[in-house]
């Protein structure tokens, strides 16, 4: 993964989807268990408290009470989970401020499964 450089007078809203970049892409169903990623743990660690944490996925919702179960014994913070999503891209729009141009819209690709090992 690249590193990740953001502003440190600003907070965040970390957009994450689940499967391939936290967990093992479809343990849930392969292995009828999720499997968390190399540096997960580590990377959520580092995100600021004050930093908002929305996972998202194209997991059923009926896997939801489940995936927060294992997410919570792994000690993963998240604020929110966006369930039932269309596979696919996903697309971040958001606007630069006109005062000092800063971009206030990040998008990171990770290859699948190899977990996020590296700082942001």
């Amino acid at each position: 993964m690249k590193k990740i450089k953001l502003s440190k007078n600003l907070n965040h809203t970390w957009f994450i989807d689940l499967d391939g970049t936290i967990l093992k892409h479809n343990g849930y169903l392969l292995d009828k268990e999720d499997t968390i990623l190399k540096g997960v743990k580590t990377f959520f660690k580092k995100i600021p408290k004050k930093d908002k944490i929305i996972l998202t996925t194209s997991r059923n919702k009926k896997y939801l009470k489940k995936t927060i179960n294992y997410l919570k014994k792994q000690k993963i913070r998240f604020d929110q989970i966006i369930t039932d999503l269309p596979y696919g891209e996903r697309v971040l729009i958001n606007d630069i401020k006109p005062k000092n141009k800063l971009r206030t819209a990040i998008a990171i690709n990770v290859e699948r499964d190899k977990g996020l090992w590296k700082n942001y």
